[in-house]
């Protein structure tokens, strides 16, 4: 998670009037203590990566997680971690989660960079899949579908992990677009670090729908706003997956640990778009 982008100053001081404006209208964030609190927002968990720190991902398929592609690396050697290190915890929430998976490969975009200096392009590519060993087949832990990205002003949602508040999600239910320029979403919701990799949320039509993920945060003359990727790398990334790419790890462990109700399994249910209204 950045705090100050440089590549974007100029973008940032261009809307800084509108995110002034816009963060205001946020709602506070609420933090999803209890099962009533938390029900329906099962498939955002917590990434435990290689024991020195964590991410926030969400489930898009049973066994396909969505975060963002800087996750996957160590910001002191800039080496990318070993996915056999990094640990899914599905609806992580004091102390327990619904599902306990590790990631059997990962995939970022080809243009994606972490060296790279933190211009508008990589933002936009800061997005990674990451496949389970083990599907996860749980009623209370369903999916999430995609959607377009949503245009400026539209209201979002955030259901993210953070430094303060590891051991359960918070949401943050409204808060705004407010702008998109080159691929990137410039947001007025509320994110810290832990939060890189949260799903970004469409609710129109009673369903949430992932439109984004948060890529960073950043600081222009004391406004906090949110930073979020393009999700048009999706289907490229699953092509990848599909044709046997990523980091690929040795056979799965003989123990692993699984929380998991006893739901029949659900086949092809698949990671899709949904325009919002359908």
């Amino acid at each position: 998670m950045y705090r100050l982008i440089p590549g974007l100053a100029l973008t940032l001081t261009l809307v800084l009037s509108l995110a002034r404006a816009v963060v205001a209208e946020g709602s506070a964030l609420v933090t999803l203590n209890t099962g009533d609190d938390s029900r329906g927002w099962e498939a955002v968990g917590r990434l435990d990566i290689d024991g020195r720190g964590f991410c926030t991902g969400a489930l898009i398929r049973e066994d396909l997680v969505l975060t963002a592609a800087h996750c996957l690396f160590d910001k002191h050697t800039g080496q990318r971690f070993d996915p056999e290190r990094i640990e899914f915890l599905a609806g992580w929430r004091n102390g327990r989660a619904s599902a306990y998976r590790q990631v059997r490969r990962a995939v970022v975009p080809e243009t994606y960079r972490y060296d790279a200096d933190v211009t508008p392009d990589r933002v936009r590519d800061d997005v990674a899949l990451l496949e389970l060993y083990q599907p996860i087949r749980n009623t209370s832990v369903v999916p999430f579908n995609l959607s377009v990205q949503p245009r400026r002003n539209d209201q979002i949602a955030v259901v993210s992990y953070a430094h303060d508040r590891a051991e359960a999600p918070s949401l943050q239910e409204i808060c705004s677009v407010i702008t998109r320029q080159e691929g990137v979403l410039i947001m007025s919701c509320d994110v810290d670090f832990g939060s890189s990799g949260a799903p970004v949320f469409s609710l129109s039509g009673g369903e949430p729908r992932i439109v984004s993920v948060v890529s960073a945060k950043a600081e222009v003359e004391g406004e906090n706003v949110s930073l979020g990727t393009d999700l048009g790398q999706i289907s490229h990334l699953m092509a990848d997956l599909d044709a046997g790419g990523g980091s690929n790890l040795a056979p799965a462990p003989r123990t692993n640990r699984i929380t998991v109700g006893g739901a029949a399994a659900r086949s092809g249910i698949g990671a899709k778009f949904v325009r919002p209204g359908n």
